[in-house]
């Protein structure tokens, strides 16, 4: 029987390990090359995991909310179509003395004797007992397992909060429940585990019960959880993610941040004449976005040491120009699809690329290939009408450009016939830089050059 591995595939160059948020087939199920075998989630994407090939899951190595590093081996794949052979298990004789000095009297007890078991998929068929009735919830078999072996109802079963994916309990909650469950709630033992109980300590007393433990009132970090008129919500999963990656960045790069404004008149009056024009000859809007990338891949092909990562005591030099785009998702987190070779791009691909990432970010559709190899990263503050920002730089990238809002302003212009005022579009960029490799004199002449590239747009361009 041929096996084909199923591993977590890698989801970018950050990230580490992956959540299994559902398994869409199980033990026993046919699956087609390519198709869907589980869901898993990350701090950028919820993905799809495929099959590498047509057969047979024979075997599921992780539950769901488990959290599996990258590479690890999910699941077996039998591509023949055959289920393991199952094994009788052998039977051995067990030996029962019972007699007396002069003689013995011998009794043969068969045994069943067991060969190991390795833990398979959640079988969602197997549904536990437990008292009072079902639940509209979705409860992992994991869970329900336990909630069956510690007696926990349906009712208090849904009473628990939920730290996984919507709500869900997850089996983390599940056992701090058992563990600060009151005594009135404790499990009651089963006939056979009473049993087993009184044979094992038959003329010993019994040990004292573990006392409640009690619910921290304290955060992570050891401070005080807020008290009075407040509303303490938990991070989601993305977001406590987001924070470990946000905190990481800053103690790995020594972030400076340089500031520039530029007049983009010309820039702006140009696409406001040409907008409308570029729908109906292309099908696509263009926003603001890929002028801003183009620039920026122009500013990066003048200046390649902006475009590298950090290796120990090495620097290394990136060759492809991969843009990536922080995009806001309607849950408000963030997200930066990355626009792959930007360099080889019109300012219609890079239109096209915008567009398709930017709706396939919000509508959770972005693949794998989609969010990793990065080598630079814009972010529009201006989006939020903010006027600039101090972004932290997305690792292993060492700088990170935000555009602010552009908005009309009283400027000084230089004219022939002398200095003048006019109301001109302004807008300001900011570069958060890795100061490990990127000095005050490359980062603050690479944002300059992007300015430049913006104000030095031509306004009689053809589209």
């Amino acid at each position: 029987m041929a096996l084909v591995e199923l591993v977590m595939p890698k989801m970018g160059e950050s990230i580490i390990e992956a959540t299994i948020l559902k398994w869409v087939k199980n033990v026993g199920d046919s699956v087609e090359a390519d198709e869907t075998i589980l869901e898993i989630a990350t701090d950028k994407v919820d993905s799809e995991v495929p099959s590498p090939s047509a057969g047979v899951i024979t075997e599921i190595m992780y539950q769901e909310d488990d959290v599996v590093e990258v590479g690890k081996v999910l699941a077996m794949i039998s591509t023949d179509g055959a289920m393991p052979a199952k094994t009788t298990a052998p039977t051995a004789e067990v030996v029962a003395s019972n007699g007396h000095a002069n003689g013995h009297v011998q009794e043969k007890v068969a045994a069943v004797v067991t060969p190991p078991v390795t833990v398979s998929a959640p079988q969602p068929k197997m549904q536990p007992v437990m008292a009072g009735g079902g639940s509209d919830k979705f409860y992992s078999p994991l869970v329900k397992n336990i909630a069956q072996k510690e007696n926990i109802s349906y009712q208090e079963l849904d009473a628990i909060p939920g730290t996984g994916l919507n709500g869900r309990v997850t089996k983390k909650d599940i056992l701090q429940y058992v563990n600060t469950r009151p005594a009135n709630g404790a499990a009651v033992q089963t006939p056979v585990a009473m049993a087993q109980v009184s044979a094992a300590t038959t003329n010993q007393v019994a040990a004292p019960s573990p006392k409640p433990q009690k619910v921290s009132t304290s955060a992570n970090d050891g401070a005080p959880i807020a008290k009075g008129n407040v509303e303490i919500i938990e991070m989601d999963r993305m977001r406590k993610l987001i924070a470990k990656h946000m905190v990481n960045s800053k103690q790995t790069s020594p972030h400076v941040t340089s500031f520039v404004e530029a007049d983009v008149t010309d820039l702006v009056n140009w696409r406001n004449g040409v907008k409308k024009e570029f729908i109906q000859k292309y099908g696509e809007k263009i926003t603001f976005t890929p002028i801003f990338v183009e620039a920026v891949i122009k500013a990066l092909a003048d200046y390649p040491m902006v475009n590298v990562s950090v290796s120990g005591d090495n620097i290394i030099v990136k060759k492809d120009i991969n843009i990536g785009m922080a995009t806001a998702l309607p849950n408000g987190n963030l997200i930066v699809p990355v626009i792959k070779h930007a360099d080889r791009m019109n300012l219609l691909g890079l239109t096209k690329s915008v567009n398709e990432l930017a709706a396939n970010a919000r509508a959770n559709k972005l693949s794998p290939e989609q969010i990793q190899g990065g080598t630079f990263t814009l972010t529009n503050v201006g989006t939020f009408g903010n006027v600039m920002g101090t972004p932290i730089i997305n690792q292993p990238e060492v700088a990170i450009l935000a555009v602010g809002a552009i908005r009309k302003k009283p400027a000084v212009l230089e004219t022939e016939h002398g200095d003048v005022i006019a109301v001109r579009q302004m807008m300001f960029l900011s570069l958060s830089y890795d100061h490990r490799v990127v000095d005050g004199f490359l980062g603050g002449s690479f944002l300059r050059r992007v300015a430049d590239y913006l104000e030095a747009f031509d306004k009689t361009r053809e589209i």
